[in-house]
């Protein structure tokens, strides 16, 4: 392909250099002509052959001698130029400014050498006129001005003119291959690679090709762009294809259990509809129902985990001021029947923190980080929630340049309890997915809260931080 857009290119090169060669041939021959007819340029030589031939209008007779006029000597001493006159015989009869030098009588022959050659000195051409019967020698002494006298054979000239032509033609054709094939080959260089970048992208390898200067450089760099869209697609494309296997892997994994405990009691009751009393009955279909509503329970958990984790469930945002809303969340607690009795302290040292955030997520959030240390704990165990200004690293700096800013600061929420605590081994997978602990019996709920739990802090642009000692109590701290 490289080779194949050089020879292109190449021939083009060459077609018009040949094209142009052979007009600029013809014009040149044809401004020859007309130069040589009408003396188009008006070249110098031109006007003092003309000046020589028109001369004979300031010649008059006088005594059947011819003079000069006044105003034709002027002409002359303008031209720097002088005139002699010679009658049939090629004797002079007058002359005007004429240098001492100067012959007074002229053959034939010197009077054709005299006009076709410098004869008088190498600064002065010689023009030859005609005025009332009496031939003029009018010479112009000016460097500028000569006259060159050629013979030529028509045959010949036209031969060598063609193979000058041919020759010409020949240089021209190799001068173009050579600038063409350098040129060519600058050129296609860049549009190969666009080709071979293009087929990269065909076949899903998006790689980044440099950005040459020159009249390509837009192009490469679109199609940098177009490359760095379509890797960005193909990732996301893939991470979808991910999350779509992670998903169902998780929900054939995690419905496995339930799913077999509901199958079990069905099966039971089926086979032993007759023999089984009323109580068992019972039993065995609040079993059935618990295990259904853990099923749909661990569902929408497992929906939202991975919603959360890969950042594809939008948050309604929406003014809220933190210290009203959690102390409303800490008195639904204590009317909440199960946890109406235990010891749960809200604490803050301002009125007032207004953050944006999604209510519904942020409250399941500290709900579950609550619920945590009520549930793995003893009845009573005290759980203290508090809220405080946290100024930021560089408030120090703001102080010590007097710069006159208002400080900004974050909000912490802090939930500890003096509960059993998590050993330093369990630290670690406290977030992670079904995670119960070492020091626990309790199995209520479905595994999943600390990790949606650090899931909407984090979707908050929040930090999360977890410090615990087995047997003293653990503290979670969030930072808004």
């Amino acid at each position: 392909m490289k080779w194949k857009l050089t020879r292109r290119f190449l021939g083009s090169v060459v077609t018009i250099v040949v094209i142009v060669g052979i007009v600029n041939t013809i014009l040149l021959f044809c401004l020859l002509i007309l130069q040589s007819m009408y003396n188009i340029f008006g070249t110098e030589e031109g006007s003092a052959e003309n000046f020589s031939r028109i001369f004979s209008q300031y010649v008059e007779l006088q005594n059947e001698k011819p003079i000069v006029n006044e105003e034709g000597l002027e002409k002359l001493q303008d031209m720097n130029a002088w005139i002699q006159f010679l009658n049939n015989e090629g004797e002079q009869v007058a002359a005007f400014y004429t240098p001492k030098n100067l012959q007074t009588e002229y053959s034939p022959v010197e009077i054709v050498q005299t006009y076709k050659y410098k004869e008088v000195d190498a600064n002065t051409t010689v023009f030859v006129g005609k005025a009332h019967n009496f031939s003029y020698f009018l010479g112009i002494k000016d460097q500028r001005i000569g006259r060159y006298v050629m013979t030529y054979d028509y045959a010949k000239v036209f031969k060598y003119i063609n193979i000058l032509l041919l020759v010409f033609l020949i240089v021209d054709i190799f001068i173009a291959i050579v600038i063409g094939f350098l040129f060519g080959k600058r050129l296609t260089t860049p549009l190969n690679t666009l080709i071979e970048g293009i087929q990269q992208l065909r076949e899903r390898r998006f790689k980044k090709m440099s950005v040459p200067k020159g009249v390509y450089e837009d192009v490469f760099r679109n199609m940098n762009e177009l490359s760095v869209k379509l890797d960005q697609h193909e990732k996301e494309r893939n991470h979808l294809d991910q999350m779509r296997e992670e998903w169902i892997s998780n929900v054939s994994h995690d419905m496995k259990t339930p799913l077999a405990s509901i199958h079990g009691y069905a099966e039971l009751m089926k086979d032993s509809v007759t023999d089984l009393t009323l109580q068992e009955l019972h039993d065995y279909t609040s079993i059935i129902n618990r295990n259904s509503m853990y099923m749909k329970d661990l569902l929408d958990d497992l929906n939202l985990t991975m919603r959360l984790r890969n950042q594809q469930l939008p948050l309604q945002f929406e003014d809220v001021n933190i210290v009203g809303f959690i102390r409303e969340m800490t008195i639904e607690l204590l009317n909440d029947s199960p946890f109406g009795d235990r010891q749960v302290e809200f604490e803050t040292n301002m009125d007032k923190a207004v953050h944006k955030v999604d209510k519904k997520l942020l409250k399941r959030a500290i709900f579950n980080f609550i619920y945590n240390a009520l549930v793995h704990n003893d009845e009573n165990v005290v759980v203290n929630i508090r809220i405080d200004n946290v100024y930021p690293q560089c408030e120090q700096e703001q102080k010590s340049s007097n710069i006159s800013t208002a400080p900004e600061f974050h909000t912490q929420i802090t939930i500890a309890d003096n509960g059993r605590g998590i050993p330093s081994k369990d630290l670690e997978q406290v977030f992670e997915r079904y995670y119960r602990g070492t020091n626990t019996t309790s199995t209520h709920g479905t595994g999943l809260g600390m990790a949606i739990a650090r899931e909407i802090i984090l979707a908050h642009n929040g930090k999360l931080d977890l410090t615990s000692v087995e047997n003293k109590g653990t503290t979670i701290t969030i930072l808004l």
